[in-house]
């Protein structure tokens, strides 16, 4: 604990690990391009500068703080130094900001808004590169790029992936993958967290939402949707509503009056998932044949998994995601000629995640020779055509999803959440249905934001070791004891992006803990006031089983191979 002085005002700090901290925590919001607490400091952008007593300048992202420190954040000097280094960013940046799909969102627009830069005296001397669009997920402008090395920290120390890097020094720096490959071509994962962490349009969401409107415009076609459950607690972020708040009332409204036929909730075929997976599950541990099992829901860790560790392709569950087998059932469903009645259908997925672009290409999301899901749209896709249409969000009817698969549980919503997956899992597992036991499981270890999360179940009489693990970069400590045959796990659970599909890389971007702890608690709340909490006690499940899924639930449940 110690005190410094800041502008002239005494602020007390405790565990604070550099200045910017303490500065930020007095309530300055000192700007920055570079830093980010979920990652190393960089100090690259410099924009943190400011001034002691003695007049010395530093990076206030890069010093420890100490008892006694007396800091300037606002001096004529500090002003013209932030002032100087935005121009000169800017200097060396494409500046179509008009047409950027980053423009009002950009944190350097912002930045030289904030600092007054209304004039760039130099010269952009850098050649020009052809963007680079070979990902179904992203989409790299390395025009945009202002060299802060807050993709390649996410990527390396978030995701343990490593597909971006600095090449060359000096004014040819450049950030690529190695080689200059283009990153559809790499192990890239898809899972979008550079995007997510990138301050510029450098790296954005690959766009699909022409694909979406030319299918609600073509005649004698149903155009259906499915909304996943981290959707709904970050759609309202830029749209009017309490960050965190659950907007699937208004998602319904707005979809609907944008002209979708059907709007579904994918909460519905988290409850297939769970009764296909907690079956899968069982006959495992009863044959001791190919555990531990590892869960399937998250496209990125798939792809992770067949590209680093493919000798244990065969661990991974055969279950298709939600995603999956809600698009084939719908599909099927309007197979019948009846249903159908003459008109084509298109399935629009939109979820939290830029990776769910990818599965949707995959050859095992085919069935029949048909491609299950046709359009993958994200969150910040879904919110940019709410407001080309100019609804107003805030004050739309909500509405309830539709009719016969928009009814989920609330074990089926916390699979957008860290542990969700295993949550719902050991739900259907147990016999029974109060409230002391559904409690029981939450308790057990399976929640929390931890990296890594064990924990231990009985079930009929034999203990159960599960694995619950957030973030690429902590799968692969796990992934090398289960290479090694050293893994006392029974199931293991990855999401590729910390906390789960809540920051997912299609979310809006936020860099603040508080409200990425919104995400997930109201995520539980919405649970909680579920009156179905398993997908077994879930009538439609039933219902589906024997009628559409009689004879082909594993057909248009599981995948047939990665």
């Amino acid at each position: 604990m110690g005190t410094m002085t800041i502008d002239g005002r005494r602020v007390s700090f405790t565990d604070e690990k550099n200045v910017l901290s303490v500065i930020r925590s007095a309530g300055i919001d000192i700007p920055t391009l570079c830093y980010h607490s979920e990652v190393s400091t960089f100090g690259a952008c410099r924009l943190c500068t400011v001034e002691d007593d003695k007049g010395h300048t530093f990076a206030s992202c890069s010093e420890e703080p100490r008892d006694g420190m007396v800091i300037y954040t606002n001096t004529g000097r500090i002003r013209k130094y932030h002032k100087m280094i935005v121009e000169l960013l800017l200097a060396a940046h494409h500046r179509d900001c008009t047409t950027c799909v980053k423009s009002g969102l950009c944190t350097l627009q912002e930045l030289a808004h904030r600092l007054g830069v209304r004039n760039v005296r130099f010269q952009n001397t850098r050649e020009l590169r052809p963007i680079d669009d070979s990902s179904p997920s992203i989409v790299r402008d390395p025009n945009k790029c202002i060299l802060c090395g807050d993709c390649i920290r996410a990527c390396t120390e978030l995701q343990g992936i490593g597909v971006l890097g600095f090449a060359y020094r000096g004014t040819d720096a450049m950030v690529m993958p190695a080689f200059d490959r283009p990153i559809g071509e790499t192990h890239c994962v898809n899972c979008g967290q550079c995007r997510v962490y990138c301050p510029t349009g450098a790296i954005s969401v690959h766009s699909n939402v022409d694909e979406v409107w030319d299918a609600l415009s073509e005649p004698n076609t149903r155009v259906v949707a499915q909304i996943a459950p981290a959707v709904r607690i970050a759609v309202g972020d830029y749209l009017g509503l309490p960050k965190g708040t659950n907007a699937m009332g208004y998602i319904v409204s707005a979809m609907h009056q944008m002209g979708f036929d059907e709007v579904y909730d994918t909460s519905f075929s988290a409850d297939l998932t769970v009764m296909e997976e907690s079956a899968e599950f069982l006959n495992r541990v009863e044959s001791g044949l190919r555990l531990p099992l590892m869960t399937s829901c998250c496209p990125a860790w798939v792809k992770y998994v067949t590209d680093q560790y493919p000798e244990l392709v065969p661990n991974l569950s055969t279950c298709r995601s939600p995603q999956g087998m809600m698009s084939a059932i719908v599909k099927e469903y309007y197979r019948d000629p009846q249903k159908a009645a003459g008109r084509r259908t298109v399935m629009v997925s939109v979820m939290p995640c830029t990776a769910k672009k990818m599965e949707a290409r995959r050859p095992n999301s085919y069935t029949k020779g048909e491609r299950d899901t046709d359009i993958v749209i994200t969150t910040t896709e879904l919110i940019r055509m709410v407001k080309l249409v100019g609804l107003d969000f805030a004050n739309l009817v909500p509405e309830a999803s539709d009719i016969p698969f928009g009814l989920g549980s609330g074990g089926g919503t916390i699979f957008g959440v860290t542990g969700g997956v295993t949550e719902a899992v050991l739900r259907r597992l147990m016999p029974e249905h109060d409230k002391v036991a559904l409690d029981n499981i939450a308790t057990s270890g399976v929640r929390g934001n931890k990296g890594i999360k064990e924990l231990t179940v009985r079930h009929k009489g034999q203990n159960i070791n599960i694995c619950v693990v957030n973030g690429l970069a902590q799968a692969r400590a796990v992934m090398e004891q289960v290479k090694a045959g050293q893994s006392p796990y029974h199931m293991i659970e990855v999401m590729a992006c910390r906390r789960g599909c809540i920051m997912g890389g299609g979310q809006p971007p936020i860099d603040h803990s508080r409200v990425r702890d919104e995400r997930m608690i109201n995520l539980y709340n919405i649970d909680n006031v579920s009156i179905i909490k398993k997908p077994d006690d879930n009538p439609l499940m039933y219902s589906l089983y024997g009628g559409l899924l009689k004879g082909k639930a594993h057909e248009l449940l599981h995948n047939t191979g990665y």
